[in-house]
């Protein structure tokens, strides 16, 4: 083989295993979000303030295709993600970003990464979050926090040991809207990885 094709392959497949592990689970739309042109009155009632002209997240316009479904599910939806959730927005983003990375969510984890920046998680505590639980550098209620996401997303339930931890700072409230928070974003990833809800332009999704 001529010298000068050693260092071109060599390019050339290191190109394709950094789009093979930037892909997300499906390249495609498995469910067509709605275009545009295609929201009816309904649709942007339903939406609310989430609706916005030419730039309504796919996750939404994808919904959109079972409105009675999402119509449904969009008050859930908005309560977690709203100041009546009785948890500190600090500590939910860190249980949304934890269950996303858990599920495979390129999606959540990528529209979330943002809000949990907002909400005071640092760069390098983000990208601590993959490394779970027994990470250096984790407060204790922190760790009890990744490791209810982990207990719920393997066994779907929080041993005893975590609840009691989770119990000595939050109320019945609390814990409730932890359980609910992980439930929610577990179900949400399944949607999203299974419908292939693609990333928006200039979204970057899960570390690799």
């Amino acid at each position: 083989m001529p010298n000068w094709r050693r260092p071109l392959i060599a390019f050339l497949l290191l190109l394709i295993a950094q789009t093979q592990q930037n892909a997300q689970r499906v390249s495609h739309a498995r469910v067509r979000p709605l275009e545009a042109s295609e929201l009816t009155d309904a649709h942007r009632e339903m939406l609310g303030p989430m609706a916005r002209d030419g730039e309504t997240l796919n996750v939404f316009k994808t919904c959109l295709r079972n409105l009675d479904l999402c119509r449904a599910w969009m008050p859930f939806a908005l309560y977690l993600l709203s100041e009546k959730s009785t948890l500190p927005p600090r500590e939910k983003e860190l249980l949304i970003l934890r269950t996303s990375w858990l599920c495979r969510a390129d999606y959540d984890w990528a529209h979330h990464v943002p809000r949990a920046k907002e909400a005071g998680l640092t760069d390098e505590e983000i990208q601590r979050i993959p490394k779970g639980p027994d990470a250096r550098g984790w407060s204790r209620f922190d760790v009890l926090l990744l490791r209810a996401a982990d207990e719920l997303h393997s066994d779907q339930f929080i041993k005893d040991t975590t609840w009691k931890g989770l119990a000595d700072r939050y109320d019945e409230r609390q814990l409730m809207d932890t359980v609910f928070t992980v439930g929610q974003y577990t179900m949400v990833s399944m949607f999203l990885n299974s419908a292939g809800v693609q990333l928006e332009p200039g979204v970057t999704g899960l570390p690799k």
